[in-house]
C-alpha cells in the first residue's frame, strides 16, 4: 500500500476516532448510532495508522507530499 495521507490528515482522523470512542464508551451515544460511531472510529484509527485511505485510492486522491 502506497501512502496517500498527510500527517495533518492522520492527526485529524486519530482525534475524531478518540472523540467517537469517548462518545460511545462514555454513554453519551448508544444504540445503533453508537455502533456506527464506534465502527467509524475503528476505520479512522486504522487508516491513520497505515497512512492509507481506500476512498482516496478509489478516487485517485492524495494529501501525502513526498
Amino acid at each position: 500500500m502506497k501512502k496517500n495521507m498527510s500527517n495533518t490528515d492522520r492527526i485529524i482522523r486519530a482525534i475524531l476516532a478518540a472523540v467517537f470512542a469517548y462518545l460511545y464508551f462514555g454513554g453519551i451515544v448508544g444504540g445503533t448510532w453508537g455502533i456506527i460511531l464506534l465502527s467509524l472510529a475503528g476505520v479512522f484509527l486504522l487508516t491513520a495508522l497505515f497512512s492509507f485511505c481506500p476512498l482516496y485510492w478509489l478516487f485517485k486522491l492524495s494529501t501525502y507530499k513526498e
